[in-house]
C-alpha cells in the first residue's frame, strides 16, 4: 500500500501546537457541502512539513459520498516532476441540517482506512473564509498554525489576492508566513 508525503497531513494536524491569538478562530457558521465539492487548488500556504516535498500544481479533490463523510484525494508535483497522491476521509464535526454543516468543520484523515478509528489520525479542516460565489476559501483550524489558500482557479485574480489577504489579517494570520503555490500551466 502506497502512502504519499501527504498522508501525514492529519496527524500534523492533530499535534499542531496551539498559539495564541488576540481572538479565537472560528469556522465559518455554515457550509453548503455539495457545493463544496469538487476541485480546489492550493494558491498559497503556510510551509508546513508534511507538504515538503510538493513543488507546484497543489490540488485537491472532494467528493460526497452516501454516508455524508468526503472523499478527499490530495495531488502534487514535486520538484523531481513525479506526481505525489494521498487519498483519504473528511467527516463532519458540526451538524448536518440537510446540505449544510453548521459549523464549517471537519476532521480529515489520510490514514489507511483501516486504521481510521485511531483518535489521534484525525486532523481538523476548518473552512475560515469563502468567496460569496465559492470562487476561493481559507482552510485553517484552531491554533492557526497551518493555513491553506484554495481557489476554483489555477490562480487568484489580483482583487482576489487583496481580498483574501486582508481576510488574513483580519483573521489574525501572519502574512510574513504565508507562501505561494505555482501551477502547471495546461498542457
Amino acid at each position: 500500500m502506497k502512502i504519499g508525503r501527504l498522508a501525514v497531513l492529519a496527524l500534523g494536524l492533530a499535534l499542531s501546537p496551539v498559539r495564541g491569538a488576540d481572538t479565537p478562530l472560528q469556522a465559518l457558521p455554515s457550509l453548503d457541502v455539495p457545493a463544496y465539492m469538487g476541485t480546489w487548488y492550493q494558491v498559497a500556504l503556510y510551509p508546513n512539513w508534511f507538504q515538503r516535498n510538493c513543488a507546484s500544481d497543489t490540488r485537491a479533490q472532494y467528493r460526497l459520498l452516501g454516508d455524508g463523510s468526503v472523499e478527499v484525494v490530495n495531488r502534487c508535483r514535486r520538484a523531481d516532476g513525479r506526481d505525489d497522491e494521498a487519498s483519504g476521509r473528511a467527516r463532519p464535526v458540526g451538524r448536518l441540517d440537510g446540505d449544510r454543516l453548521a459549523p464549517a468543520q471537519l476532521e480529515v484523515s489520510f490514514l489507511p482506512s483501516a486504521l481510521r478509528w485511531l483518535p489521534f489520525g484525525w486532523g481538523r479542516y476548518w473552512v475560515v473564509a469563502l468567496a460569496d460565489d465559492g470562487r476561493y476559501a481559507i482552510v485553517s483550524e484552531p491554533s492557526r498554525e497551518y493555513l491553506w489558500v484554495l481557489a476554483r482557479a489555477a490562480q487568484l485574480s489580483p482583487s482576489d489576492e487583496g481580498e483574501v489577504r486582508a481576510t488574513l489579517l483580519r483573521l489574525g494570520f501572519d502574512l510574513s508566513r504565508l507562501e505561494r503555490h505555482g501551477h502547471t500551466p495546461a498542457r
